[in-house]
């Protein structure tokens, strides 16, 4: 896994976890569940734990606990997860095909191109370029669809020339 600098993380056993009240993290679950999946701030590059912690009035011990324990994974992975899942859906929209991997990572919540490859990649184990790439493969009726929208495009540019 030498690509994108990625390494296993090794699992730690974190004290604070356990002080939570299991009352407690299944409605902090349920409540950031909520606002990070339905209200979608996965989107807002912004949205930090803190500011979560902020919206839902404890700390980010908490939050960071909740996630590790109900969801097992980071508070990152765990927004990164959300992300990944809906570039995956634009980048096999027909819609959104002439959209370039930036554009793509700037419409779910990524900083930058590098990051959005690096998450992409741990999550798939393939760039977001190769997912598109092998979707178009398995499903060749879309990329007949794509070539023909844009042969028909091309066709219009040549009429407004003329």
């Amino acid at each position: 896994m030498t690509k994108y600098n990625i390494t296993e993380k090794k699992e730690k056993e974190a004290h604070y976890r356990s002080l939570v009240n299991p009352k407690l993290m299944d409605e902090l679950k349920e409540k950031i569940n909520r606002i990070i999946v339905m209200e979608k701030k996965y989107k807002d590059k912004d949205y930090s734990a803190k500011k979560l912690a902020e919206e839902l009035g404890t700390n980010t011990r908490y939050i960071s606990a909740v996630v590790n324990v109900r969801f097992h994974m980071n508070y990152t992975s765990f927004i990164n997860k959300f992300r990944i899942e809906e570039a995956m859906a634009i980048l096999v929209d027909r819609r959104y095909q002439k959209l370039r991997m930036q554009e793509v990572s700037d419409m779910v919540g990524f900083s930058n191109r590098q990051s959005f490859y690096a998450a992409f990649f741990k999550q798939m184990n393939m760039t977001p370029r190769e997912y598109r790439l092998q979707q178009l493969a398995q499903h060749p009726s879309e990329k007949v669809k794509v070539k023909a929208e844009k042969a028909k495009a091309k066709g219009k540019r040549k009429k407004a020339t003329k």
